[in-house]
């Protein structure tokens, strides 16, 4: 043919040389000979498993929905405690804001018994993640939250009006398994999100923030079609029942795909093979030791900064916002007495935590410059007197110096829009300046950061709400 270029190696014998076929001494690619032959392409194209249909991210945004999904509906049903746990008789002694005993001191219990176990297991689970299988990890912490959600689903239609302090009790140790559970798929979660690109860990931080607004949502509707709160708190729990079983199954299909163990496993990846180390009798495996102190003197920044973040929102949100009122309040208008707090404290911060969380997706900056990342978080400090000087009522000390709705929204808006960038930057960037083998303990430790902020910023929530 005209133009062809003669390719064949030197030493390599043409379809014309006929003794070749004939002579089975002759020396040919399939002998004892080898000829080391340069090609112009690799040998093993670089390859990686495609997320057909972005099945992969879905499922990892509803397993991030499903961390404190079920948590959101459980303190949504507010109305519903305080029927529960109501004053049955004339002769109850009740506070001055006219609530039982167990009415009043049941939310301040409820917070104890949630942050203080979701914080410490949050803490322990980098150290113990890699003793424990992640689908056991993942399976058992789904099944358990079921089991206890389905418990309390059927409580909804049982009388313990006759049993009323132990049905507190039996609460408050539902609450505290519920969330030792919830800090373990937390953990699970993120330590294996870690290992997949950027916008897979953006997906499951997104879905959180989804929780957020699905659990306000909810309770608008409750508001507006005028639900009875037994009536309220059923639908809750069952929509938390369909969720955790959606979450299981999703995770379950997951498991299995070529996608999600081509990210999730540590064997190193060479092209469209995945090579398993060799080992023989007199050689041990390779084994990666991981230095948690390593990897804190790496990620102390960027984990410091996601507390700071936490305990600035934790601070006010929502035990300072939930108590700031319409200024118009009383004017019998319901969008001013009745959906005001739903909407705007809640449904609006939910929103802008879970825009914020979407943008950061897309606009990745600073990218593992951890110095600027802290000073945005040191910043928002500035939301903590901005909120306590709204309409919080009632208040004993402190004058309302922003007497405006448009003012306090604007704030919410910021607020949330900057915490929800904040957090979700700081879990895409800490992968990135790990190895790839801490990278799973890294976005676990952060998960412990994030646990040890709200428990704290809880706390001082309640000296803010003291100093009002």
């Amino acid at each position: 043919m005209e133009g062809s270029v003669n390719t064949r190696p030197l030493l390599e014998r043409s379809e014309s040389d006929s003794d070749f076929d004939e002579d089975p001494n002759a020396v040919g690619p399939d002998r004892s000979c080898h000829v080391v032959v340069k090609d112009t392409k690799p040998l093993f194209n670089a390859w990686e498993p495609t997320d057909r249909y972005n099945i992969a991210y879905i499922i990892f945004y509803i397993l991030g929905t499903i961390i404190l999904l079920p948590w959101f509906f459980f303190i949504t049903a507010e109305e519903y405690w305080m029927y529960k746990f109501r004053a049955l008789s004339r002769n109850t002694t009740l506070t001055e804001t006219g609530r039982s005993e167990l009415q009043a001191c049941f939310t301040s219990y409820m917070t104890i018994a949630a942050t203080v176990p979701c914080t410490l297991f949050l803490i322990i689970n980098p150290l113990i993640n890699h003793r424990i299988s992640l689908n056991l990890r993942m399976f058992g912490s789904l099944l358990t939250m079921f089991v206890l959600f389905i418990v309390t689903t059927v409580f909804v239609k049982v009388d313990t009006d006759s049993w009323q302090e132990d049905f507190f009790y039996l609460t408050l140790a539902i609450v505290v398994v519920l969330n030792i559970a919830s800090a373990i798929l937390q953990s699970a979660v993120f330590g294996v999100v870690g290992r997949f690109p950027s916008r897979y860990i953006a997906g499951a931080v997104s879905g959180q923030a989804l929780g957020g607004i699905m659990a306000a949502v909810a309770e608008i509707v409750s508001l507006w079609v005028g639900a009875s709160p037994v009536l309220s708190a059923l639908v809750y729990f069952i929509m938390a029942d369909v969720f955790i079983v959606m979450a299981m199954g999703s995770y379950a299909f997951l498991a299995t795909t070529v996608f999600f163990k081509f990210y999730s496993k540590e064997t190193p990846k060479h092209g469209s093979i995945q090579y398993e180390p060799v080992t023989t009798d007199k050689e041990a495996p390779i084994v990666r030791d991981i230095s948690y102190l390593g990897i804190i003197k790496k990620i102390w920044v960027h984990g410091m900064s996601l507390w700071f973040c936490f305990v600035v929102m934790f601070s006010v949100y929502p035990s300072i916002t939930v108590l700031i009122k319409s200024i118009h309040a009383g004017n019998q208008s319901e969008w001013h007495d009745v959906y005001f707090v739903p909407v705007v404290t809640f449904l609006l911060y939910s929103f802008c935590d879970y825009t914020g969380r979407l943008i950061s997706g897309y606009l990745q900056w600073p990218e593992k410059r951890s110095w600027i990342i802290a000073l945005m978080s040191i910043l928002r400090i500035v939301f903590i007197p901005l909120v306590m000087f709204c309409n919080a009522q009632p208040r004993h000390h402190l004058p309302v110096i922003i007497d405006s709705d448009w003012y306090y929204v604007a704030i919410i808006v910021a607020f949330g829009l900057s915490n929800g960038y904040l957090a979700n930057i700081t879990f895409i960037n800490v992968p990135k300046i790990v190895s790839a083998h801490e990278q799973e303990v890294a976005s676990s430790m952060l998960a412990a950061f994030l646990g040890v902020g709200i428990a704290c910023g809880s706390g001082i929530s309640l000296i803010f709400v003291k100093l009002l």
